[in-house]
């Protein structure tokens, strides 16, 4: 039992809710963080090892198991030094700090068949999550990020992923131009989710070629980078006045129209 929030044993999940300190610490340690039993039990049965458990009492039946066969410390924790642990009210009660693993190759996340979506810049976590679960739901077969773009095993991110980021393929692509050889060489068309008087309706968009669908960042949508190396920009058809749709919304929306 955990009676000090500053035990150094759970440094892990020291404040989980400072971005930027996060992002780095997570980034030296080769960690993330899985939120709920849910999402632990999806993250380890894609491959991924736990490096520990902090859990309320009432979860300790649930990770006992995996703890056991990773060999894993399981700290357990009142529900006010859980909170002082992780910086708020964790209501799910259970979180486990996992060990990242090497990115996949662009060439196997791109692979030969199926939808492929390619995330730009995109720095809101929630986002980022929603996207993926989309993807999943959806029967896209793989995720390109950006550079730039927010992590996808950020804490939030995951969960709002719901834990389907541990279940498609994705990676982070070098460059613009990189990318563009290799999706050429497959023979995939970079469909660019915007607005422009070039832009078609998604509906016309053909299903005899494999597509990738290309999302910008919230504020200002695909940049001119991205737009240059498209083969078409297409837009969702809206009514009442209204002239966009958040990122995560209209991931959903587009890829439907291309895995149809």
């Amino acid at each position: 039992m955990v009676s000090d929030p500053g035990d150094d044993r759970v440094s892990d999940y020291f404040r989980l809710r400072d971005v930027n300190l996060r992002r780095s610490f997570e980034a030296e340690q080769g960690l993330f963080m899985a939120e709920s039993v849910e999402v632990i039990g999806r993250a380890i049965a894609a491959g991924y090892e736990p490096r520990s458990f902090l859990v309320l009492q009432k979860w300790l039946p649930e990770v006992s198991a995996w703890a056991e066969a990773a060999d894993v410390p399981v700290f357990v924790a009142t529900p006010d030094i859980l909170t002082q642990i992780v910086g708020f009210r964790l209501h799910r009660g259970a979180m486990a700090a996992m060990r990242r693993r090497t990115l996949p190759e662009l060439d196997a996340v791109i692979g030969d068949e199926g939808t492929l979506v390619i995330i730009e810049d995109v720095v809101d976590h929630t986002n980022v999550g929603a996207i993926f679960r989309s993807v999943a739901a959806l029967g896209a077969c793989g995720v390109l990020v950006t550079p730039r773009c927010a992590d996808p095993l950020y804490r939030r991110s995951v969960r709002v992923s719901m834990g389907t980021v541990f279940q498609v393929p994705w990676t982070r692509m070098p460059s613009w131009e990189v990318a563009h050889d290799r999706l050429r060489e497959r023979g995939v068309r970079i469909v660019g989710l915007g607005f422009g008087p070039e832009s078609v309706d998604i509906r016309s968009i053909p299903g005899s070629r494999r597509n990738a669908l290309v999302l910008g960042t919230e504020r200002t949508g695909l940049s001119a980078r991205a737009r240059t190396h498209t083969d078409v920009i297409a837009t969702i058809p809206m009514q009442h006045g209204v002239d966009s749709l958040n990122v995560g919304a209209a991931a959903a929306v587009a890829l439907w129209e291309l895995v149809r």
